[in-house]
């Protein structure tokens, strides 16, 4: 394991900074900034100890270059320089002539913002198969390097990965914090311990349930994940969003953990463009289930105001849109009331929290999403790892 930065010389220094700012951006702004805010502490930390800063993140997917220009970072140095009282400079390229000049000239308590380490992935995927030259290349350019990535800290990829090990390398307050809070859920939870997960496939998700299973009391479950459950459990679902591959281990799991698993009663659906409830039993084979109902919602309260630590994966339902958003916001209304240790999982799950109006409402939101699961599967990170 990597050391924490409060125990690596770093005064002075120049530090190369992975951090992750990929945060949903819409006509050029940030929808919003929860991942840029909790950087601050770490990017602080070394300002306050006169360091210069190079600031490595990706955003989004490159596979082109259209994507290229729609996945820029530069919307995100504008807000990192409204929230920040120092020089903050961008780098249009991530490597070469023009980047070196702007390292070179970087003075003691200056911030370099990276352009999107991703950029790198076009054509050849250089970032996301770690690269050693690539890797080389960004750790010459410092003296040390820091990973508060906690986001992407599940990727062996270049910035990540590659470049700690040509470097002192450590991690910052934010994967700090992230450790301690998950290891608590995970170790030290107080019992009932209740997870909600939701989200669109299960695909990827059957470890992590398996691995809480273990630990939790009751697993309730909405959105796609719930429609595959169901579906495993000889109901109809209509044209509703499963996993098919994951049929038969979800089934698996069914057999091993019935009593643990609680499922919807009723849904809210589209039919041919008609928004209607239903009961599980009358799902009409056209129906699409995009949200949970109001028994269902009832149901899940119920077991909720017994629980003492919740953990939330996931919405269990299409937030986004406001005739799908009840499930999700009425169950995030039960538990901002509750007096449980209440955990966010990242991804979709923070984004529905703060997009509904409880942001300051719980006890711990993770900026992870597949690290976080990672995290839970597995109690470590690959870029973490020596």
């Amino acid at each position: 394991m990597m050391e924490f930065i409060e125990n690596i010389d770093i005064k002075s220094k120049r530090v190369l900074l992975r951090v992750d700012f990929n945060v949903t951006i819409k006509d050029s702004k940030i929808v919003d900034d929860t991942k840029i805010a909790m950087s601050l502490k770490t990017i602080n930390y070394l300002l306050d100890n006169n360091c210069s800063i190079i600031i490595l993140s990706h955003l989004g997917k490159v596979k082109s270059e259209e994507d290229k220009l729609k996945n820029t970072l530069y919307p995100v140095y504008i807000r990192l320089k409204e929230l920040l009282n120092t020089n903050v400079y961008f780098s249009k390229k991530t490597r070469g002539e023009e980047l070196e000049n702007l390292v070179r000239n970087l003075k003691e308590k200056e911030i370099l913002m990276v352009e999107n380490t991703r950029y790198e992935d076009y054509p050849n995927k250089l970032e996301s198969s770690c690269d050693n030259e690539l890797s080389k290349y960004w750790a010459s350019l410092a003296d040390v390097y820091i990973n508060d990535a906690f986001g992407t800290s599940h990727r062996k990829h270049a910035s990540t990965y590659g470049v700690k090990k040509y470097l002192t390398s450590g991690y910052g307050y934010l994967i700090n914090e992230e450790k301690t809070k998950l290891d608590e859920l995970l170790y030290h939870s107080e019992k009932p311990f209740i997870v909600i997960m939701g989200g669109a496939k299960v695909d990827d998700k059957t470890l992590m349930i398996k691995e809480l299973l273990t630990k939790c009391d009751k697993l309730i479950l909405g959105g796609g994940i719930a429609n595959t459950f169901l579906y495993a459990n000889g109901n109809n679902v209509g044209k509703s969003l499963i996993s098919v591959d994951a049929i038969q281990e979800v089934k698996d799991i069914i057999k091993e953990n019935n009593e643990k698993i609680v499922t919807p009663i009723d849904f809210v659906v589209l039919n041919n463009d008609k928004v209607l409830t239903r009961n599980i039993n009358d799902i009409n084979e056209d129906d699409i289930i995009y949200d949970i109902g109001n028994e269902s919602i009832l149901n899940y309260e119920n077991i909720i105001k017994e629980a003492k630590t919740i953990f939330i994966n996931g919405t269990v339902g299409l937030y986004e849109d406001e005739r799908f958003k009840k499930g999700t916001n009425e169950i995030l209304n039960y538990l901002s009331k509750s007096e449980a240790k209440v955990f966010v999982g990242g991804g979709d799950a923070v984004s529905s929290v703060n997009k509904l109006g409880y942001k300051d409402a719980f006890y711990y939101k993770s900026t992870g999403g597949g690290a976080t699961l990672e995290y839970i599967i597995k109690g470590k990170l690959e870029a973490l790892e020596d």
